[in-house]
């Protein structure tokens, strides 16, 4: 194989990654729950929520171009990674508000090939039409996201917002008794995987896993809305394993960068601030002790490669 070929086949190789995204919330509300009218989710035992889906559809919306105008965050990074000329019609979304199903449809039953050279979501995440296409179909994709838990309960504000100019037919103000539902603060954590396993089936390379990567510290500042205004990534932890098979553990590094409420004793209440939990870092944690191989003693430095995208 020459150096070329060798080029190539780097580019086009996935790797196994696992991650850590650490959210701070401010006066926000990261993900609202239909079902209890866009209060900011929580769980029985008071911890908040975040769903995959609320996270991809951050990363889609700063990649997809409705109106063929290239985003901020899409011109620079297609020039920052050298996505390639053809990159504004091999980067399309395909889980797009204003896409037609018909000619989706037919690309899964009759151009598989073209349908995977399309969609850079269906081949990161997989196809969300699975009802439609052959056996070749992408059912599963290759980048996973997790539920996003808060560390501790959270504490949820409510407030009645006012409107000087009326909505309604003869007032001239209005009122949205309990409108404003935000997290008074949270600190939550969002896992994350890469399976190489699946790239071969949805076509996915690793040029489409390091966009996505590359995305995760402009999904919020760059999708703010009224009530999602003050909420940041504030570590994007990232470690490649050393090969396609894994190196170390996905809990145990989970585990290792985990942040914790402080003191124990406040575990179980919301924290008022960034100063209320341990946080730790790469820097904190990688001289630590990962498990011993026979004499040999691994640190979590040697398990991979470590880069931080927030």
């Amino acid at each position: 194989m020459n150096a070329k070929e060798k080029e190539v086949m780097n580019e086009s190789q996935v790797p196994r990654i696992t991650g850590l995204l650490v959210i701070e919330v401010r006066k926000s509300n990261p993900n609202g729950d239909p079902e209890r009218e866009s209060s900011p989710r929580q769980r029985p035992d008071g911890k908040g929520e975040i769903s995959p889906v609320s996270i991809k559809r951050k990363l889609r919306d700063l990649v997809e171009r409705p109106d063929d105008q290239d985003s901020l965050v899409w011109a620079k990074l297609k020039e920052t990674l050298s996505l390639g000329n053809d990159a504004d019609t091999t980067f399309k979304i395909l889980e797009s508000r204003g896409r037609k199903r018909d000619e989706i449809k037919n690309l899964l039953e009759n151009d598989i090939d073209k349908f995977k050279r399309t969609y850079w979501d269906a081949r990161l995440f997989g196809n969300t039409f699975l009802e439609e296409g052959g056996k070749d179909t992408i059912r599963a994709g290759v980048a996973h996201f997790g539920v996003g838990v808060s560390v501790a309960p959270i504490e949820i504000e409510f407030q009645t917002w006012t409107n000087k100019a009326g909505v309604e037919t003869g007032k001239d103000r209005g009122m949205a008794p309990m409108s404003f539902r935000v997290v008074k603060h949270g600190l939550y954590t969002v896992p994350f995987f890469v399976n190489p396993t699946q790239a071969r089936k949805t076509g996915c390379t690793r040029k489409d896993v390091n966009l996505m990567l590359h995305l995760l510290r402009y999904a919020y500042p760059h999708t703010r809305s009224v009530v999602r205004a003050e909420v940041e990534i504030i570590y994007a932890h990232v470690i490649e394993h050393k090969n396609q098979l894994g190196s170390f553990s996905d809990f145990a590094l989970l585990d290792a960068l985990a942040p914790k409420r402080i003191p124990e004793s406040d575990k179980d209440k919301p924290g008022e601030s960034r100063a209320d939990y341990d946080i730790p870092t790469w820097d904190k944690i990688k001289d630590q002790e990962y498990r011993k191989q026979g004499d040999k003693t691994l640190k979590w430095e040697n398990v991979g490669t470590y880069t931080d995208y927030a």
